[in-house]
């Protein structure tokens, strides 16, 4: 039985190195599979893991982690986050609105810890300010309904750096990874955080699964470094070697990545990296970044677009021709998206640039919608998914 590792917060509480980040629950039939993430949950619960993330617009999310914490009794053994979609509230009535709906959706009646979501300019905060939130969340923690205040990050490190001194955080979440050290928060970001005393969660640790679907050359760097980790658990292991990261959040969404996952952070800790990894790191980013084309994570925030495009299917596969083969990749994007009911081309896109106004990478969607586009469907397959449509859709 592995034994997990906690790191601690602000104020001394017990967090686990691993969270497990809820956006991701498998779904069926258009909703989440409750029972299949019940397990998945309540195995994590079992295994020592005790934070768990959600937010507001993570569709379903909020209320499946309230459902299974109160079916099982186990509220209490555990510490839930969650998010205030503050780029949607224009007023104070609607933040008290939207946090009641979430609590009564997680089925209790505190967030252990609560963020603002998705901060990319100071401006965000100042204007939650102007609708006296400071006050709010005074109140909220005097009558014990949040127990902790804290932000998620999507921006640059200068951005990140002010909003850390813009207030009293409890704690923060940023998007940090061996691909993502200098860019978003970033390492300075990181340790900055850190000297404040402010706990720093991590989400994307494997950049979307792009350092586990590793190209060929990393592979190879991989299996040659003869340490016998598998793509996840060096991205994993890279992060819990540094001190100043709190908890690490993993989409878990099997029963077989939970176990793995608790594994790792059952044997991972500070400072045992050894020269010989970061050496590795550094030949896996490079092999990487000479695939790579286009830096999207999948996190979903340019999502739903208005007019169907799917952009985050599109840029994974459009990434996987050149991360495995372009015959793979477009394989899967006829299989995945072409043979959609509603299949989200590229060519659906209307140019209202709604997209890229959320998307945490800074990506110009528009501009490589249409580069992809011309990737995944050359003159061949303009003409024969339509023709695979109409036989498989007989």
């Amino acid at each position: 039985m592995s034994v997990m590792r906690y790191r601690t917060d602000k104020y001394g509480e017990k967090i686990s190195q691993l969270g497990f980040g809820c956006m991701r629950f498998t779904r069926k039939a258009g909703a989440i599979d409750y029972e299949k993430a019940e397990r998945e949950i309540m195995l994590a619960v079992e295994q020592g893991v005790n934070y768990y993330d959600s937010a507001y617009i993570y569709p379903g999310s909020e209320d499946c982690l309230g459902r299974v914490l109160a079916e099982n009794g186990c509220r209490e053994r555990v510490k839930v986050a969650t998010k205030l979609p503050q780029y949607i509230l224009r007023s104070g009535k609607a933040v008290e609105k939207t946090f009641r709906e979430e609590l009564s959706r997680l089925r209790t009646d505190y967030i252990d810890y609560y963020l603002m979501h998705m901060f990319t300019d100071p401006l965000e905060w100042e204007k939650l300010r102007e609708l006296d939130i400071e006050e709010w969340i005074y109140g909220k923690k005097q009558d014990g309904s949040i127990r902790q205040i804290g932000f998620s990050h999507h921006g640059d490190t200068a951005t990140f750096l002010k909003i850390l001194e813009a207030y009293d955080w409890d704690f923060c979440q940023i998007q940090y990874n061996y691909l993502d050290e200098h860019t978003q928060a970033g390492r300075e970001g990181l340790k900055a955080a850190a000297e404040k005393g402010v706990p720093v969660i991590i989400m994307e640790p494997l950049r979307g699964g792009k350092l586990v679907n590793l190209p060929e050359k990393a592979k190879k760097a991989l299996q040659d470094s003869g340490r016998g980790y598998t793509p996840a658990e060096l991205g994993l292991r890279w992060l819990w070697d540094q001190p100043e990261v709190t908890c690490v959040l993993s989409g878990m969404n099997s029963t077989e990545m939970v176990e793995e996952n608790i594994r790792i952070a059952s044997e991972a800790e500070a400072g045992s990296f050894t020269q010989a990894d970061h050496a590795l790191v550094e030949q896996i980013k490079t092999a990487i970044k000479e695939k790579e084309k286009v830096g999207c994570t999948g996190c979903r925030y340019c999502m739903p677009c208005p007019a169907g495009v799917d952009i985050p299917g599109i840029f994974h596969y459009y990434n996987l021709c050149y991360l495995d083969k372009k015959s793979a990749g477009r394989f899967e994007f006829a299989r995945n998206v072409a043979m959609q009911k509603e299949p989200g081309f590229a060519t659906r896109c209307t140019g209202c640039g709604k997209c890229e106004q959320h998307c945490p990478q800074q990506i110009p969607i528009r501009k490589m919608l249409k580069i992809a586009d011309r990737q995944l469907r050359p003159p061949l397959f303009r003409i024969g998914i339509p023709i695979a449509r109409k036989i498989m859709k007989r």
